[in-house]
């Protein structure tokens, strides 16, 4: 039997290759961690015109982003500004974000400080929430915590939209009033 839900959002996971993205997810819809994934690798298609338009059609309707870097992966945590760069051009201006550092259980291989995470959220204007997919940490407050700001801010718009259309009502009455 299909489960029923009250939302439907559409959530990317983005980041470079080896971060975690499928095991954070994974670990958030089972609640389990495979370590025998076959990585969901595909090619850098950066700066590649004959994909722009996949790459646009991947982030048209996203309602949510989770930005992801490996806290033992120095590079993965610089270029979540050019990830930042390609959700500025691709995906609505309003999409909720949220920076994830994944694998925090590996904090003797840590290259990544906590505080260095928190800054460039900051930055961006963004939330942060360290993870691991492997020993569960955090993962399910991530969802959740993106899901509701997702409706809060699906709900805004509702009640913008409602003001609009009153507002709307009350000037077409007002108009037919007068003449």
């Amino acid at each position: 039997m299909a489960k029923t839900y009250d939302y439907l959002f559409k959530l990317l996971l983005i980041g470079d290759s080896g971060v975690g993205k499928t095991c954070v997810l994974f670990r958030f819809s089972e609640d389990a961690f495979n370590t025998t994934f076959i990585s969901t690798i595909g090619e850098d298609t950066a700066g590649q015109e004959r994909f722009r338009t996949i790459t646009t059609a991947y982030y048209r309707g996203a309602m949510g982003i989770m930005l992801v870097y490996d806290i033992t992966n120095e590079k993965s945590f610089e270029n979540i500004k050019n990830w930042i760069r390609n959700i500025e051009e691709n995906a609505s201006s309003d999409v909720e974000k949220m920076l994830l550092g994944n694998k925090c259980e590996l904090e003797d291989k840590r290259q990544v400080s906590k505080e260095r995470g928190e800054q460039l959220a900051v930055e961006y204007g963004i939330k942060f929430i360290e993870t691991s997919a492997k020993a569960s940490i955090r993962v399910e407050e991530a969802f959740f915590t993106l899901a509701r700001d997702i409706k809060a801010n699906t709900e805004k718009k509702l009640v913008c939209i409602w003001i609009i259309f009153v507002f709307l009502i009350n000037l077409y009455i007002i108009v037919n009033h007068c003449e």
